[in-house]
């Protein structure tokens, strides 16, 4: 075989295979989650979220409201229920000896929720999330508990911001 042929026939090989990925990509879809094509965000606006207990959860509940309905509110006549199950713990990550305390800790925020149609009860999503924020705990009490309190806060808005993108997805579908 002449080198000539061996290098028209590399070509030919290079083109086809270029053509083949070119087909392959032409038939993937993307589109913008929150486009106005996809309709997500008439049904977000639609999304009613049951009641928590936790002052978490509270936080956690009130962002997600905030992320569906855009700022608006809750939906008056909802035609998707979330529920939510929230929990919350705080762990010292660097021990004191000489005063007995932690220095430094993590606060992890793990949410449960489940996506549920209105009108029939048909679950169309269920997931959970977690999220953990640091905390500096300094000596002075009220002020640690501030700092355990704003690191669950933090950690609260982190989480509503995963699964409010979850309940996106699960309604752009």
């Amino acid at each position: 075989m002449s080198s000539d042929f061996i290098v028209k026939l590399a070509r030919a090989a290079g083109v086809a295979s270029l053509l083949v990925v070119a087909g392959v990509l032409s038939s993937c879809q993307v589109r913008p989650l929150y486009g106005e094509s996809t309709g997500v965000k008439a049904k977000l606006a639609s999304v009613g979220f049951e009641d928590v207990g936790t002052r978490v959860g509270l936080e956690v509940r009130n962002h997600l409201i905030f992320i569906a309905g855009r700022g608006a509110g809750e939906a008056v006549n909802p035609k998707y229920m979330v529920s939510l199950s929230v929990s919350s713990a705080l762990q010292g990550v660097i021990y004191l000896p000489s005063s007995d305390t932690s220095a430094a800790a993590r606060t992890t925020v793990t949410v449960s929720y489940v996506i549920k149609q209105a009108a029939d009860g048909k679950v169309l999503k269920a997931g959970s999330r977690a999220t953990t924020a640091l905390v500096d705990l300094p000596t002075q009490e009220f002020a640690k508990l501030r700092a355990e309190r704003d690191a669950e806060d933090r950690a609260a808005r982190e989480v509503a911001e995963l699964v409010g993108a979850d309940i996106a997805a699960a309604l752009s579908r």
